[in-house]
Formats: C-alpha cells, structure tokens, sequence
C-alpha cells in the first residue's frame, strides 16, 4: 500500500507547472490565475525563475496578477534580488504589470545598473512605471548614465524609458550628455531628445539625425 500522501493545493499546481508540453504547463498557470489560492503565489513566483517557454511566462504574470498584491508584492520584490537573471526579470515584469506603489522598493541600484541587459531592459521600463514624484529625479541621474550602452534594441529601451520621465526631471542631463562625453553617448542623448520632441519620429531615423547633428558639431 502506497503511503505518500496526497499533494495538496500548491503541490498539485507546483507539479501541473512542471509537465512536459508548454501547452500542460500554460493550462496550469490558466487555472491558478482563474481559481486563485494564497498558497499558489510562492509556486507562480517560482516558476517564473525557470519557465522557458515566453507564452506561459505571460500566463503566470497573469496568474499572480489576480492574487492579492499584499501577497504577491513582496515575494516579488525578494525575487528581485534573485541571482538567477531571468528570476530578476520576471518579477520586474510582473510587478509593472500590477503597478502597486509598494513594487518601488524593487527598483534598486543592483537591477538598474544589471550588467544582464534584458535585466537592465525590464528594470529601466518597470522603474519609470512605479517611480514616485520624489524620486523621478534621481532615477534620471541613474538611466542617463546608461546612455551609450549596448545594442540597438538596449538603447531603445532606454529611450523610451526617459522618454516617460518629465522634463523637469530629465531634459537638462539629456541636454548636458548630448554635449560632453563620447561619440556613443551623445548620439543616444541626441536621438533621446528628438524623440521626446517629436514622439512620432522612429528611434533609426532618430539615430540617423542624431549622429549627424554630432558630426557636425564636430567641424
């Protein structure tokens, strides 16, 4: 006779997440989200971590979205601080999809400046969703520092990241960094500032002018 006992709620959905097609595991995340349980939030968070298929990642935002912030906002902001990127990641991304003011307490030095850039990508966007009047303008200190960073799609990120930040807080250091320092960083605060004139204008065309207008400041 078999004497394991019974799973119970969050054991039964902790092993559901755990089957083999990314279709099992979606149906999973699905019901934990439509029949949600306090017991389920530290499994949703969990799997997070580790999920690798993007469609179920979306489902177990989802999922935690519909527990109560109280319960899901500080496992979050612990996940966070995770060593594993895609912990990290994840819980930025859901905590800006619940937008409670207490998620701010995520937004850390550590994330903002993540050497991970899909890290730093998510933390730059989560910050400018949750970040309070006060420390709008201390947050813009911390992004413009990244001006010049990574790849097309790293720089985008940023972009639109102090795009959402208000003149007040942003426009003297964007106009600062497109005057001194190096060729990379200048063109980014250039075409950062085109873009915030004119929103409609595309980041390439944006780029386009913006490393021309240096040039020319360089004659």
């Amino acid at each position: 006779m078999d004497a394991t006992p019974p799973l119970d709620a969050a054991g039964r959905l902790s092993a559901a997440l755990s089957a083999a097609t990314p279709s099992q595991r979606l149906q999973a995340a699905m019901s934990a989200g439509t029949h949600p349980r306090d017991e389920y939030v530290a499994v949703l968070v969990e799997r997070c971590a580790i999920e690798p298929d993007l469609n179920v990642r979306e489902t177990l935002t989802w999922a935690l979205m519909r527990h109560p912030a109280h319960i899901t906002v500080p496992l979050l902001i612990d996940e966070a601080g995770s060593t594993t990127n895609q912990a990290r990641s994840q819980a930025l991304h859901t905590l800006s999809k619940i937008r409670d003011p207490a998620g701010w307490a995520a937004i850390t030095p550590e994330v903002l400046n993540d050497a991970d850039d899909s890290v730093a990508r998510t933390a730059w966007r989560v910050a400018t969703v949750l970040v309070p009047e006060a420390e709008e303008a201390e947050l813009a200190t911390m992004l413009v520092a990244h001006l010049g960073r990574g790849e097309r799609d790293v720089r985008l990120s940023l972009s639109r990241a102090l795009m959402e930040l208000s003149d007040a807080a942003v426009l003297a250091l964007l106009e600062n960094a497109a005057e001194k320092g190096d060729e990379p960083r200048r063109v980014h605060a250039h075409a950062t500032l085109i873009m915030r004139e004119s929103p409609d204008v595309g980041f390439d065309a944006a780029l386009f002018d913006a490393e021309l207008a240096v040039l020319l400041s360089s004659q």
